[in-house]
């Protein structure tokens, strides 16, 4: 029993049936509806009595005034022909004098007995509700308004009883009205949002349906998009474009793992080969001679896979840099020293002391792989300029090569492009230099493209945010290293 009990009290199964939203919705508004109709029924039904309690006050008070008019104008004869010629239902007159005898009266079972006992000065007003008119046997409730009045020497009482049963059967008529119409009103909102509900969900449901059937194999597929200018458009616009983000990203992704396969396939062939080869030599003098290239092979793809887990660290927002200060002019130097060291071609340095926050290392991998870039493709002369303008750090690299077609300057920057097809993997690199470049140059929310130099020859040109300045320090004495690295450097080709 104890277990019985808590599966019924806990959580819903997954097998127990909840209500779905056509339900709730059409719940949830049959009982808004409701609860604003007993509101507005009842305010409505207080409202409606207070209307006609002031009117049959005011129809009472009235007809009593009338008469006192009458009185005083004519006399309490005439006033008796007025009082009688004017009776309706459901009101009785009276005009009492001074000791309570009635001297007019408009019906004539109320003419023996006062119907109040109320008897204001000349000139008062009093009113009174009663349940009963116990002179005349009438147990219905009556509204009384009694006013005095003076003719001449003499007072008088003028009373009005206006029968209230009238107001009672009204509020009871519209309260009865309405609680017959209030069903009728509600399986009406029931029907009309069950409709309107169902209508909308099956537009979600067809929507479902065609998500569902789109899978890895059917990345293709589209849902679609109803004409209705709604949400219900919206949500299929934005589930479209969901689709198409997916499928992009399953391209690029397929994409990439067939380059990575194609690039390590070529080092992975010729370490195979170079070990069965090695190891069909019983003499060992075969190791000898291969143990140089299959180096050369293991470092290349040591060097390749590193790239690319720092190029799928960088894709996925996984890259992480530090954010110290770094002064980029030495980062810089000593990227164009190491370059000098190998390049033939005449290299031109102008270098102004700028600080940014960032990673060192990172910003050293960016600019070797853009200045190795311009070392492949440049004819004779690079020229690398430093400087700081406005809030921005900017690195311009030029090279007296071929400038980038417009229409492949975004190109470049995707992974394993290279745009000299005939060039070779050991000549122009693994096509993910630039790649892992503008990844790096985006962690630190900075922006790299190419454009044409001012000879219309190849440009790169790399900005940074500059770091804030820190507080003026006293002068130091300039090193002559620090003064060349900061002036105007030229080589002559090595």
């Amino acid at each position: 029993m104890a277990l019985g009990t808590r599966a019924t009290s806990g959580r819903p199964g997954r097998g127990e049936i909840r209500w779905g939203v056509r339900k709730q919705s059409t719940a949830v508004a049959v009982g808004v509806v409701a609860v604003a109709l007993l509101l507005g029924g009842v305010l409505l039904l207080i409202l409606l009595q207070a209307s006609l309690a002031r009117s049959s006050d005011a129809a009472a008070r009235q007809k009593a005034l009338d008469v006192v008019a009458e009185m005083e104008d004519m006399d309490v004869a005439d006033a008796r022909a007025y009082i009688v010629d004017t009776a309706h239902a459901g009101q009785f007159v009276q005009v009492l004098d001074t000791e309570g005898y009635v001297l007019a009266a408009s019906d004539a079972e109320i003419a023996n007995a006062p119907l109040s006992a109320q008897r204001p000065s000349p000139g008062q007003t009093m009113t009174q509700d009663v349940s009963s008119l116990p002179s005349i046997g009438d147990n219905d409730d009556y509204h009384i308004v009694t006013v005095g009045a003076r003719t001449g020497t003499l007072s008088y009482t003028v009373v009005v009883a206006q029968a209230s049963q009238i107001q009672a059967d009204t509020i009871s008529t519209v309260a009865w009205f309405m609680l017959g119409a209030t069903p009728l009103l509600l399986l009406t909102v029931a029907g009309s949002v069950w409709l309107l509900v169902g209508r909308s969900l099956r537009q979600m449901e067809r929507i479902r349906g065609q998500v569902a059937r789109i899978n890895a194999e059917r990345l293709d597929g589209r849902v679609d998009v109803p004409p209705t200018n709604d949400e219900l458009q919206a949500l299929a616009l934005t589930m479209n474009t969901m689709l198409d983000r997916l499928q992009a990203s399953d391209t690029e992704q397929r994409r990439f793992v067939s380059d990575a396969s194609h690039e390590l396939r070529s080092p992975l062939a010729t370490l195979r080969a170079g070990i069965e080869i090695a190891a069909a030599d019983p003499t060992g003098a075969m190791w000898l001679q291969m143990k140089d290239v299959l180096a050369e092979e293991t470092t290349r793809m040591s060097f390749l896979v590193e790239d690319l887990l720092t190029l799928a660290k960088a894709n996925d927002g996984g890259l992480r840099v530090e954010q110290k200060d770094v002064d980029l002019d030495d980062v810089l130097d000593q990227e164009i020293r190491r370059l000098r060291s190998t390049s033939r071609n005449e290299i031109s340095v102008e270098l102004a002391p700028a600080r940014i926050r960032g990673d060192a290392r990172r910003l050293t991998q960016v600019l070797r792989n853009v200045l190795d870039n311009a070392d492949r493709h440049a004819l004779s002369r690079i020229a690398v300029d430093l400087r700081s303008v406005g809030d921005r750090v900017i690195i311009t690299v030029d090279n007296d090569g071929d400038p980038i077609p417009e229409a492949d300057r975004e190109r470049i920057f995707e992974r394993f492009v290279r745009l000299d097809g005939s060039r070779s993997r050991e000549g122009g690199g693994s096509g993910l230099g630039l790649a892992i470049a503008a990844g790096i140059v985006a962690a630190h929310h900075g922006s790299i493209r190419p454009t044409d130099g001012p000879a219309g020859h190849c440009r790169f040109e790399i900005a940074f945010p500059r770091s804030e300045p820190a507080e003026p320090a006293e002068p130091a004495d300039v090193t002559p290293r620090e003064s060349r690295r900061h002036g105007v450097q030229e080589s002559g080709r090595r």
